[in-house]
């Protein structure tokens, strides 16, 4: 039986324990954005819990993080991993990093060899960091850049799909250019999920925005890990 066909498999959770209630998690296939200020910090925790087991919420497996706005952390992810109790070389060493310094760079990763990778890793999270900006690239051709991002856009969603894979990409809004509302109505034109995650003074707050099965929300969450807090501001 197809993992994505599954009703046995639990949800990808974010592991805080309010939010259990009301956002158990990720599913196979879908293509979540996270944005806002805590979205890169909230990435590096997926990319971490990705190797629980299913039972404790995670999804039994490497994870695959293509670094499109030069941010990967091994250090922030570290952290993380100690405020589970985990060896963190273990969970770095589980986690394929690939970068991307050009708009082109970034889409020949997505377009042509993402889906090899996630079935030659097993791997069953694919994170892209910070996924429009180097699209912004001003000696590019715009309607060209455009053209690229669409194509990007509607490989991550058939990759979720078809790879039975938890896409996940960090956004972070440029809409003072018309060339940024059109990045940003492509973008969650073709997720199916999208949150922002907000931090604040004593914790974060997340608000789903779009989602197909359940209705948009605002929590606070406090922070449960004391790790964490040491990580807000990276």
């Amino acid at each position: 039986m197809s993992i994505l066909a599954s009703k046995t498999v639990r949800p990808f959770s974010l592991g805080f324990s309010v939010l259990s209630d009301v956002f158990p998690g990720f599913r196979f296939g879908d293509f979540a954005v996270l944005y806002g200020n805590a979205a890169s910090f909230i990435s590096f925790l997926l990319l971490v819990r990705s190797q629980f087991p299913f039972e404790h919420g995670g999804l039994d497996s490497p994870a695959i993080f293509i670094d499109g706005g030069n941010s990967f952390d091994p250090y922030t992810i570290a952290d993380i991993a100690r405020g589970y109790g985990l060896d963190a070389r273990e969970i770095l060493e589980k986690i394929q990093v690939s970068r991307a310094f050009t708009l082109y760079q970034l889409s020949s990763l997505i377009l042509e060899k993402t889906y090899s990778a996630l079935r030659k890793n097993r791997a069953k999270l694919l994170v892209v960091s910070d996924v429009s900006s180097l699209f912004f690239d001003r000696d590019i051709p715009k309607t060209e850049a455009g053209e690229l991002f669409m194509k990007v856009c509607n490989k991550l969603s058939q990759t979720a799909s078809e790879a039975e894979t938890v896409v996940v990409a960090t956004y972070f809004p440029e809409t003072q250019s018309k060339q940024g509302l059109f990045f940003e109505a492509v973008l969650f034109g073709r997720c199916n999920v999208s949150v922002r995650m907000r931090r604040q003074r004593n914790g974060l707050n997340i608000a789903l925005e779009d989602h197909p099965r359940i209705k948009p929300f605002s929590v606070d969450l406090t922070v449960e890990y004391s790790s964490f807090q040491r990580n807000w501001e990276r």
